[in-house]
C-alpha cells in the first residue's frame, strides 16, 4: 500500500508574516499564499503571547538606559527565537515544510524612531531567525525609505491600498500601540500617516492603576467619564497632532512621562483615574477623527485592524467622533488580528519580486524604493 505522498506547494508564493507592535504584547503570524490578481489566502496563523521578561525589556530599551547595546542585542535575540517559536507552530499547523516558503518578513520592534533626525531602530536578528527556521528572512523595512527623505511609516498602506480599494472613499484603520489611517480614493494614490496614540497611553494608564496590561472591551474606561477641560489641554499642548501629513511617531513621543506632565499642568481637581482612561480614549478617538476630516473629509467609510478593533468602547468612542460606518477588518474578510502580520509577509513578498513598497505619497520619501535587507536560509 502506498502511502499519501507529502503536499507539494509552489514556494514562489508562499511568505510568512511575524508582527510584534508598539504595545509589545505578543507575536503575530500568519502563513499565507500570496499570487498576483489574487486576494491572500492565509494558511495558517498564530499569535503568541510575549515573554514578561523580553516585554520589560524591549518596553525599557524605549528610554536611554544602562549598557544598552549589549541588552538590546539580547532582547533581539531573545525576539528572534520567540518569532521562531510561531514559524514552527504556522508551519505544523499549516502541513508545510520549511523549504516550500519562499521567505518571511520580520519588522522586528521598534524601540527608537526618529526620521527627522534621519534613523529609525528595530530590535531584531534576523540572521539568527533565518539560522533557526531555514527559511529566507527580509527585514530592515523602514531604513531605505527614511534613507530616501522619508518617514519611514507607515509601511503597511501599500498592502491596504492592494486589497482594501473600493470604488468609494475608505479608510483603514490601524489600532495598534499608535495609530495609523490609510486614505483610499478612487483615482489618487493612497496616502496614509501616523494619527497619534492609540493604546499606548491606555495600555500604561491601565497597567499602572489596575496591574492590568489593558483595558479589556474598555470596561475601566466606560466607568469614567470623559473630562473635556483634560482631553482639550492634551490635544493643544501636544503641536505634534497638528503637523500635516507625512508624519509618524512612536513611544518617543507618547508615552508615560508625555501624560504625567500634561496631568501635573492640568489646572483643576486632581482627576479620578477612571475618568483620565475615559479621556484618554477619547483622545484616541477624537485625534483619528480630526485627522481623517482633515485629510480626506470625503471618506465614506473606516474599516478598523489591529488590537484596538476588539476593544468594543473604544470602536463606539470611534463611531461617535467620526461620525461615519466603523466596522472590523473582518467585514472585508480578513480578521483585524492578521492584517499587520500579513502585510509583512506581503512586503516581504515585494522585496522578493523586486518591486518598490514605499510609496512617496505616504512617507514623502524622494521616490518609490524597494524595502528591506534579504537575510538567506
Amino acid at each position: 500500500m502506498n502511502a499519501t505522498p507529502p503536499l507539494q506547494h509552489d514556494r514562489r508564493t508562499l511568505y510568512i508574516g511575524l508582527m510584534s507592535g508598539t504595545s509589545v504584547d505578543g507575536v503575530d503570524g500568519v502563513l499565507t499564499r500570496l499570487e498576483d490578481g489574487q486576494p491572500p489566502q492565509v494558511l495558517a496563523n498564530a499569535s503568541l503571547p510575549m515573554p514578561e521578561n523580553l516585554r520589560r525589556e524591549l518596553l525599557a530599551l524605549n528610554a536611554a538606559g544602562g549598557d544598552e547595546l549589549a541588552r538590546a542585542a539580547l532582547a533581539a535575540n531573545a525576539l528572534a527565537r520567540v518569532y521562531a517559536q510561531a514559524v514552527s507552530k504556522l508551519l505544523a499547523d499549516a502541513g508545510v515544510a520549511a523549504g516550500d516558503v519562499s521567505a518571511i518578513g520580520a519588522h522586528g520592534q521598534t524601540v527608537r524612531h526618529r526620521p527627522d533626525l534621519g534613523y529609525t531602530l528595530q530590535l531584531n536578528a534576523p540572521a539568527l531567525l533565518a539560522e533557526l527556521t531555514g527559511i529566507a528572512v527580509v527585514a530592515d523595512f523602514r531604513t531605505r525609505d527614511v534613507a530616501a527623505g522619508g518617514q519611514g511609516a507607515p509601511l503597511v498602506p501599500p498592502f491596504h491600498a492592494a486589497i482594501f480599494g473600493a470604488s468609494h472613499g475608505r479608510a483603514v484603520l490601524n489600532l495598534g500601540g499608535i495609530a495609523n489611517v490609510t486614505l483610499l480614493v478612487p483615482g489618487q494614490p493612497a496616502r496614509g500617516f501616523d494619527t497619534g496614540p492609540a493604546n499606548v497611553l491606555l495600555d500604561g494608564w491601565c497597567q499602572r492603576h489596575l496591574s492590568r496590561p489593558y483595558d479589556a472591551g474598555g470596561r475601566w474606561a466606560a466607568s469614567g467619564q470623559v473630562l473635556a477641560p483634560l482631553l482639550e489641554q492634551l490635544i493643544g499642548s501636544e503641536p505634534w497632532f497638528g503637523l500635516p501629513p507625512p508624519k509618524s511617531t512612536g513611544r518617543d513621543l507618547f508615552n508615560m512621562q508625555w501624560l504625567d506632565a500634561r496631568l501635573a499642568e492640568f489646572d483643576g481637581p486632581a482627576p479620578a483615574p477612571q475618568d483620565v482612561q475615559a479621556t484618554l480614549q477619547r483622545l484616541t478617538a477624537r485625534t483619528i477623527a480630526d485627522a481623517i476630516d482633515r485629510a480626506a473629509a470625503g471618506t465614506q467609510e473606516v474599516f478598523v485592524c489591529g488590537g484596538g478593533a476588539y476593544n468594543g468602547g473604544l470602536m463606539q468612542e470611534l463611531a461617535y467622533c467620526l461620525q461615519r460606518p466603523v466596522r472590523p477588518t473582518d467585514d472585508l474578510g480578513v480578521p483585524a488580528q492578521q492584517v499587520e502580520s500579513l502585510a509583512f509577509a506581503w512586503l516581504a513578498h515585494a522585496f522578493m519580486m523586486g518591486k518598490p513598497a514605499g510609496l512617496p505619497s505616504v512617507t514623502g520619501a524622494r521616490g518609490p524604493r524597494i524595502l528591506g535587507a534579504l537575510y538567506p536560509a
